[in-house]
């Protein structure tokens, strides 16, 4: 068992501005992924807001760190999943949602979505078969 690779789910449930649990969550998320975690991202509840397009923190004097997620794909964390049921309930759907990639080395480096709707029985078996789940 030493030296196995733990798959790391992080479930990201606020939303990003007003508390300081999505930024914390982003920053040991890239922490973790330039250690080489197997990184997973789930976004569900309000946490599907961090992950919004066009976000503007202008009014409210807060700094803007949604570009950050666009680095993502460059720590080789291309696993964000989000709630089907969530999007449903705030009115969003995966257009809304900003258009994160990642470079796919075995397609000749092909940009290809990283997101991927989930039910929430893929939510329940994506916690089962990870052996670390942080909730943010």
């Amino acid at each position: 068992m030493a030296g196995e690779i733990k798959q790391f789910l992080y479930v990201n449930r606020k939303a990003p501005y007003g508390t300081v649990y999505a930024l914390e969550s982003l920053e040991v998320v890239l922490i973790g992924a330039a250690f080489d975690q197997d990184v997973r991202l789930l976004f569900m509840d309000d946490g599907v807001f961090q992950i919004k397009k066009d976000q503007n923190t202008e009014a409210s004097g807060l700094k803007n760190f949604s570009p950050t997620y666009n680095a993502l794909g460059d720590y080789d964390v291309n696993k964000i999943y989000v709630s089907k049921e969530s999007l449903d309930e705030r009115g969003l759907t995966q257009d809304d949602l900003m258009p994160l990639v990642y470079e796919d080395e075995d397609d000749d480096w092909a940009e290809k979505s990283s997101i991927k709707i989930v039910s929430a029985d893929e939510i329940r078996d994506l916690m089962e078969g990870s052996d670390v789940v942080l909730s943010f």
